[in-house]
This record gives C-alpha cells, sequence and structure tokens, in this order.
C-alpha cells in the first residue's frame, strides 16, 4: 500500500504527464529545492520552479518503474519520453516535510548498449 508520501508522488507524475504543471504549487513548499546534479543546477523556490517547467519545450511522459520510501524520504526510479529516440531513465530522490516536497534530487541519463563480454553473466530486461 503506498504511504501518504508516495501518493504525493503518484500526484506529481500524473500532473507532469497531463501537462497540468500548475498542481506541482500544491505539491512543494514555496521554499522546495530542486538539485540536478548532472548539469549543476538548483532551482530555489516555486517561482523559479514554475518558470522553468513553463518554459520546457516539452514535458516528459513519466512512466513509474518503482518507488520506495521510509519516513520523509522517498526515491523514486522511472522512464522519462521526451519524443526522441529512446527514453531517459531517472532516479528521484524526494525529501518531505509536512506532507509536502521540500527537495527534489534528480539523475537522468540516456540508455547505452551492454557490452557483449557481460552477456554470459547478466539477464537482458
Amino acid at each position: 500500500m503506498a504511504t501518504e508520501n508516495e501518493k504525493v508522488i503518484e500526484r506529481l507524475i500524473r500532473c507532469i504527464n497531463e501537462k497540468k504543471i500548475e498542481v506541482m504549487d500544491e505539491l512543494f513548499h514555496d521554499d522546495a529545492v530542486m538539485d540536478w546534479p548532472q548539469s549543476g543546477e538548483k532551482i530555489v523556490g516555486a517561482v523559479n520552479r514554475r518558470a522553468i517547467y513553463g518554459a520546457f519545450p516539452a514535458l516528459p511522459t513519466i512512466t513509474p518503474r518503482r518507488m520506495v520510501s521510509e519516513g520523509d524520504l522517498v526515491v523514486a526510479e522511472a522512464s522519462l519520453d521526451y519524443g526522441g529516440p529512446s527514453p531517459y531513465k531517472a532516479v528521484f530522490i524526494f525529501e518531505f516535510r509536512g506532507g509536502k516536497i521540500a527537495k527534489e534530487t534528480a539523475y537522468w541519463s540516456e540508455p547505452f548498449e551492454a557490452p557483449d563480454w557481460r552477456s554470459k553473466w547478466v539477464e537482458k530486461m
């Protein structure tokens, strides 16, 4: 059964998939921080979050893979489809305060072909 914090993340995914980014204001604290370590960016506060999401050339379609949570922490894995040749794989770490998202840290990357030399030890997904 999903925790209350997991339900917030499920709603976040729905609002992005439905292109209803105004719903994010209900899910994030006004002073929430979004960290994107791979690009070295930090988005601080609701005004900047709204501006970033409002300016996205195309919001992705998010397909959740799994979610795990403990207390005020939710980790979500997902695929992000921006309409390109292959979806990005992503991991999001959400930190909660009082039932709303206080911090999001996101990592994403493009898939790559596994080398043949490993094939005898792995299962293909």
